[in-house]
């Protein structure tokens, strides 16, 4: 019998979406300076999708051509029985690839079970080796914690492990060798990723961006030359890079001195059920409306193909048209 072929998301400028971003909760563990306030008033727990319509979700977006889903917060490791969901999405047919975004401080204790319910990607964020800067960046004294759980991942069988590293202009330069050296030591996969708007005070500016350029110029010096990795997925956010000596690779995300929104190949689904067509998008699609008042499978799938047609070029960051989105990045998902 032949395999059904699902319906393409396509936006008007050809752009084929296939990754699903999923945020499970806007709670989190830490208070990142470029990311939220110290004081958050978060959604109460009615508001957030279940896992069932998460679910539901994930299984309309992949008749619609989506393979790929990760979850996302605040800090999804908050979401009790957070693995209960990675099983199920890990059993929806058609999704080939279900990974996951942590702080890393309570990934010790759920690294093995997250594991065995079938999650296949993790992505650790990690600022800096410095404990004392760790601090100032999230506000609290959790560094050895996050370090716990990277070695918990290993130990889990997780590989590739990434570690996300946001770099800001006259504040992380001497954090990105130490970074670079720690993932190479541990044969994780780090990238960098440069500061974009979307912190809570709004004190965002592109003179505080450390651009990839700059960072690979601190690489070369500190480790090693880079040359740029061969047979680079072109839809994949990061630009790869792999040391001359041999030793490993290393990424960047240049949201900032590079946009990729040309070749974007993302949604978003926030914990309360709103799609979003970009990380830094208006408008939003109520999705959560739908699932609670009778909407059938294909009224969610419309939902999702109109949000995906409403894409626009790009995100603008380069230029005075620009405008910083109301929501804090804690509160879209990472």
């Amino acid at each position: 019998m032949p395999t059904e072929i699902p319906d393409i998301l396509v936006d008007s400028f050809g752009r084929r979406h296939n990754n699903l971003r999923v945020s499970v909760t806007d709670r989190c563990n830490l208070r990142c300076v470029y990311c939220m306030p110290e004081e958050v008033t978060f959604l109460p727990r009615a508001e957030l999708l279940t896992f069932e319509e998460i679910e539901r979700v994930a299984r309309v977006a992949t008749t619609l051509g989506v393979n790929k889903v990760r979850l996302t917060g605040g800090e999804p490791l908050l979401r009790r029985d957070l693995p209960r969901l990675v099983e199920r999405l890990a059993n929806v047919p058609g999704l080939s690839d279900v990974g996951l975004t942590t702080n890393g401080i309570l990934l010790a204790r759920e690294a093995r079970r997250l594991r065995e319910a079938g999650l296949e990607r993790i992505n650790i964020s990690l600022d800096t080796m410095d404990r004392e800067k760790f601090q100032q960046i999230t506000r609290r004294d959790d560094f050895d914690r996050v370090i716990e759980g990277i070695l918990a991942a290993k130990e889990a069988g997780f590989h590739p492990i990434k570690v996300n590293a946001v770099a800001i202009r006259g504040f992380t330069e001497d954090d990105v060798v130490p970074l670079a050296r720690f993932a190479l030591e541990h044969g994780l996969e780090m990238r960098f990723i440069e500061y974009m708007p979307l912190d809570a005070g709004r004190l965002w500016e592109r003179e505080k961006v450390l651009f990839a350029a700059e960072m690979i110029e601190l690489l070369e010096k500190g480790i090693a030359p880079l040359r740029p990795a061969a047979n680079q997925d072109p839809r994949a956010p990061a630009l790869d890079y792999d040391y001359t000596d041999g030793s490993g690779s290393v990424g960047f995300i240049a949201s900032v001195s590079r946009p990729f929104c040309m070749s974007c190949n993302r949604l978003r689904l926030t914990a309360e059920g709103k799609l979003r067509n970009c990380l830094f998008s208006l408008e939003e699609t109520d999705v959560r409306g739908l699932l609670r008042e009778g909407g059938t499978d294909p009224e969610i799938a419309q939902a999702i193909r109109s949000c995906v047609a409403a894409k626009w070029e790009g995100h603008e960051i380069n230029t005075a048209r620009f405008i910083q989105p109301d929501r804090m990045m804690h509160s879209i998902g990472g």
